[in-house]
């Protein structure tokens, strides 16, 4: 039985909160949000589920002293950006507890946060606990699953990835995010300011290289918006035609001038079809796709969730999903 304690019951959280409740092996010790309007709420009332007996505490002080049972893992929901982890990490870790974050900044961090990442390191080490930032994407689909999939190559030369989604099926705040139903000027002045991207493509390739052990010259990143050709209503709001209804994200590692990874990542609301697929090209080539895609709410709190074990398995430090124990579906039974 693995005693959890989680913080943050945002959107996502709520969701991740509800896959630890229902999954025999774990559980819930305590959990922490700073909305006040949550703090003393049972956690069976955000699913019409009987009451528990574990409420939301402010902090996670108050969460692991309102508990008689210790946790031993602490399950991040709270932020995209690694710089604002890191205060969250050092709580946990100082409270001796492993740490597994949906965190997006965090999948592979050495490259473009670096500094944030030697700091979360050296603090995990220091209290002997692990830590891990995982998701369906960044975390597994575009990253870790198609490194696993050139185990069986003799050669590869280059990597193509595809991320293709209907937005509408996906929560409000990730169809939001993605920038469906703005105007144009409202678009290009989020992309601008960086609120309006998917985050984590430039980590999944930084991921990828690191695999393959591939030294990149460049890891760029392009981004446009995906333009309604008719009048839609499947999503959170009306959008009309020629108005942006998602996000066309590129992210390309070159090595020698040459791009040998290659992640597409389109989401938006009224996309026609829906599919993930991995090119591995080389000897074998291999081409995989998975119809309909995986849904990304599921999956990032399924994979955070089966994580949990993977975690307490490891040596101190911060993790990668290349150097844990793989994250497979696990219960009591």
């Amino acid at each position: 039985m693995k005693n959890i304690l989680q913080i943050g019951v945002g959107a996502l959280g709520q969701q991740v909160l509800r896959y630890l409740l229902e999954r025999d092996g774990i559980r819930i010790t305590g959990v922490a949000d700073l909305n006040p309007e949550l703090t003393g709420r049972d956690i069976g009332s955000f699913f019409d589920k009987p009451h528990t007996g574990v409420t939301v505490s402010r902090s996670l002080e108050d969460a692991i002293h309102a508990s008689d049972s210790k946790p031993e893992v602490a399950v991040i929901t709270t932020v995209s950006s690694i710089e604002k982890l890191v205060p969250q990490i050092r709580e946990a870790a100082e409270a001796g507890l492993h740490i597994v974050s949906t965190c997006e900044e965090l999948i592979f961090p050495w490259n473009r946060h670096p500094g944030a990442a030697e700091k979360i390191d050296s603090i995990c080490k220091e209290h002997g606990v692990a830590c891990l930032g995982t998701g369906v994407n960044p975390g597994f689909l575009m990253d870790y699953l198609p490194s696993v999939f050139t185990s069986v190559c003799q050669n590869v030369d280059s990597i193509y990835v595809e991320r293709v989604q209907d937005a509408s099926e996906r929560r409000v705040p990730f169809q939001q995010k993605i920038g469906a139903g703005l105007t144009h000027d409202q678009f290009e002045a989020k992309k601008e300011d960086g609120s309006l991207r998917h985050v984590g493509l430039p980590e999944s390739v930084d991921l990828i290289a690191h695999a393959m052990n591939w030294p990149l010259d460049d890891n760029r990143e392009t981004l446009e918006p995906v333009l309604a050709e008719k009048e839609i209503s499947s999503g959170y709001k009306k959008i009309k035609k020629g108005e942006p209804s998602g996000v066309e994200q590129v992210g390309s590692g070159f090595v020698g001038g040459r791009e040998v990874i290659r992640l597409r990542f389109r989401a938006a609301v009224g996309e026609e079809r829906s599919y993930d697929r991995i090119t591995v090209s080389g000897t074998p080539t291999i081409t995989t796709e998975i119809e309909g895609g995986l849904n990304g709410d599921t999956a990032t709190c399924a994979i955070t969730v089966n994580a949990i074990r993977s975690v307490t398995k490891c040596s101190p430090g911060l993790k990668t999903m290349l150097n844990v124990p793989v994250p497979a579906f696990y219960s009591r039974v």
